[in-house]
């Protein structure tokens, strides 16, 4: 795991600066899958690593639609995974570095009101950092996350436990020894074997 650097994320940055940093991460992992790897397959039972860019690609813009913006046609994550990684990155870091867009307020249930910018840094920005994880794990690339950002997803995951289990977002917690590293923890808490 990587240790703490200048590319940690700082608790105290905008969404639109810590979106940034996650999005740099998953793409540089995205950059060095080789053609042949798309298919190897993913942590995720019945995926293949393009599956998981496909599953980013179809429902994070749905979750903004109430808000009245629509992701522009691109790469379809089956003919171009990485193309359609980099597309849907850039699409939501210009809605972030556009005040009036990140500003938009919009009411998504049963998550409740919020911004396009709240959307983007709390329910999104953790999907990238697992899947990030996933398509490094699939296809033999660094696994490292972010470890400032995996301490605030950890601590801040495990009082929602139960909800999170019944919501179907995650399946049974993977047992691993109390002195595994967060990283190990967090990818463990998600369902997934580190």
């Amino acid at each position: 795991m990587a240790d703490r650097s200048s590319d940690s994320i700082d608790p105290t940055s905008t969404p639109a600066e810590r979106f940034r940093r996650v999005a740099a991460r998953c793409s540089a992992r995205v950059d060095e899958v080789s053609a042949d790897r798309w298919d190897a397959p993913a942590p995720c039972e019945g995926w293949v690593a393009r599956d998981v860019v496909a599953h980013m690609v179809e429902w994070m813009p749905s979750l903004l639609e109430p808000a009245g913006v629509a992701m522009p046609p691109g790469p379809s994550a089956a003919d171009d995974p990485a193309g359609a990684w980099h597309h849907i990155a850039d699409w939501l870091q210009s809605l972030l570095d556009d005040p009036e867009v990140a500003g938009t307020s919009f009411d998504r249930p049963p998550l409740g009101e919020m911004t396009v910018a709240q959307a983007i840094d709390t329910v999104m920005l953790g999907d990238v950092v697992v899947h990030t994880w996933d398509i490094a794990r699939a296809t033999g690339l660094d696994e490292s996350l972010d470890p400032d950002l995996v301490h605030e997803m950890y601590v801040g995951m495990l009082p929602m436990d139960e909800m999170l289990r019944t919501s179907g977002h995650y399946g049974p917690k993977v047992d691993v020894p109390d002195d595994a590293d967060e990283q190990t923890k967090l990818i463990a808490f998600t369902g997934r074997r580190p």
